[in-house]
């Protein structure tokens, strides 16, 4: 059967089964395999490549027949593909390896481990890049996105293993505020700190949504039960931005600075005053989310450009107005002028299995195709938008999308262009587009105009990628475990000096950093 292969929402038992050399292969709920010996024409001299990529949890692709980005790719580069499609997560990270371990590697996959592949390259699980993402091999993906210095910077152990996917290079990262409830309340937007706990107290004890029932809080965040989120307002109060900056020829990192101590004493009083969404600690992403929308907190934190627009359906304010039509939600700075994050930096790399580099080279010589065809024009407007003269209309550069067909074509089926748009993100100006988008109301764009005015930290100028043959994963794991319990159980900062000196002789911490901060110094002198 022809069409692409979906796994989403996986459990153990589907896990050994993969390690057993099992597949199954799920495509919104029809199971299916493709025979070459069955099917028309000359699907047996096609090449078969396999994609391991992430997508939100919320899509899902429509059956082959309808999904005309698969028709285009398949039929233009003349291929069968097929792809494991999952959220981002232990569950991704549990069956890639699985399928590695058996044997079974994706031809290409997106590798979101903190380690961004280092044990993979260690391993010789991962192809030798150079003759498959290249100038002239991938000419749209240089020429638009990724320069080859910050390629040069992206590798890891001197090996060119790894390429960064396109990125964003705006920031959006904010806090968002329930402003219907400040004018209920005759409360400002706050500015500072101070004004922002005392927002907290009003929004906890003052019945800000007037159903006279003690049932809200000031605000929540997600810690998936391991750690202490980052999204904790605390940091930015001690200096500590996110993730990491470069300050006095020092590397800031924000999990393992000494004033992190400090920042946890603070989020220990915050948490005594019962301003904070008791189950914060034990909230996903998706729960702390579906709080804010069920109205139960006032203020959370966003990092996406229609975290909160008027013309995503999916948004915080859209879902919140679902439950209370007079919901508004706002972006806000509770520190004023000063950057909550450092400018943006690339994000998960995409690699090639070394295993299809000796077996079969033209397989990724073709997926490098493909991917560049993404990074261009014709890729980008048919996994963004859709069908020219169907889901939009152009004159010149300028893209009007058609909401109606698109809702009917391509939201109502699964919203699947979220997952085609994997390999790019959503920034025509890149390539000289300008999109208009009917849905955009006044409210949207004042938001990102908002989005767009909070400052960023410079940022580090490189990747920081680990030293070799050092687990940075087994230091973080333990630098959560122990702020945790200095959380929950010491209640208090003081003893991280201890904890953290564990951190950085143990867990090689100060090997750790100061490799991070040589490769900062070194990208700075070229």
């Amino acid at each position: 059967m022809r069409g692409i292969r979906i796994k989403i929402g996986v459990s153990l038992a589907v896990i050994l089964l993969v390690a057993c050399g099992a597949y199954i292969m799920l495509h919104n709920g029809w199971l299916g395999s493709r025979d070459p010996d069955t099917t028309q024409g000359n699907t047996a001299e096609k090449l078969t490549l396999k994609f391991f990529i992430s997508g939100p949890p919320t899509s899902t692709l429509p059956v082959p027949e309808e999904d005309f980005v698969l028709q285009t790719i398949e039929s233009k580069f003349d291929v069968n593909l097929e792809v494991t499609v999952m959220a981002p997560g232990d569950d991704y990270t549990a069956i890639l390896a699985a399928k590695l371990a058996s044997n079974d590697p994706p031809d290409m996959w997106l590798n979101i481990s903190s380690d961004g592949g280092a044990k993979y390259t260690l391993d010789n699980v991962l192809a030798d890049m150079s003759f498959f993402a290249t100038p002239s091999t991938m000419p749209n993906y240089f020429k638009y996105w990724i320069n080859e210095k910050e390629l040069r910077e992206y590798q890891v152990h001197n090996k060119f293993t790894r390429a960064p996917i396109p990125y964003d290079r705006k920031a959006y990262r904010a806090y968002y505020i329930r402003k219907d409830w400040l004018d209920r309340l005759g409360l400002a937007i706050p500015q500072t700190y101070e004004q922002y706990v005392n927002v907290l107290r009003a929004f906890t004890f003052n019945d800000p949504d007037g159903n006279g029932i003690n049932d809200t809080y000031g605000f929540t965040t997600s810690g998936n039960g391991t750690s202490i989120s980052m999204e904790w307002p605390e940091y930015i109060k001690n200096g500590l931005l996110y993730p990491a900056y470069y300050d006095n020829n020092q590397l800031v990192d924000m999990q393992t600075d000494v004033r992190v101590g400090q920042t946890v004493n603070d989020i220990v009083k915050i948490m005594n005053t019962g301003v904070i969404d008791p189950d914060w600690f034990l909230n996903s992403t998706q729960r702390q989310f579906t709080k804010a929308v069920q109205g139960k907190v006032g203020i959370i934190m966003g990092d996406t450009a229609d975290f909160a627009l008027d013309s995503n359906r999916d948004s915080l304010q859209s879902r919140s107005r679902i439950i209370n039509p007079k919901a508004n939600w706002v972006p806000f700075n509770p520190f004023g002028n000063h950057p909550l994050r450092v400018a943006v930096s690339t994000d998960y790399p995409f690699v090639f299995s070394n295993n299809t580099a000796g077996a079969n080279p033209e397989k990724l010589m073709k997926t490098a195709s493909i991917l560049d065809w993404l990074a261009g024009e014709e890729g980008y407007l048919l996994t963004h938008y859709g069908l020219e003269g169907k889901h939009y209309t152009r004159v010149g550069n300028r893209i009007t999308l058609i909401p109606e067909a698109i809702e009917k074509d391509i939201r109502n089926k699964g919203d699947f262009l979220q997952i085609w748009d994997f390999f790019t993100p959503d920034a025509p100006e890149v390539l000289g587009l300008t999109v208009l988008d009917p849905r955009v109301t006044e409210r949207d764009k004042k938001i990102l105009q908002s989005l767009a005015a909070i400052p960023v930290h410079e940022g580090l100028g490189t990747t920081l990628t680990p030293p070799f043959t050092i687990n940075v994963e087994a230091m973080r794991s333990r630098q959560d475990e122990l702020q945790v319990k200095m959380l929950f159980s010491d209640k208090s900062g003081q003893n991280w000096p201890q904890y953290r000196q564990e951190l950085m002789s143990k867990y090689n911490g100060d090997v750790i950093i100061k490799h991070y901060e040589d490769k900062i110094r070194s990208s700075q002198k070229k």
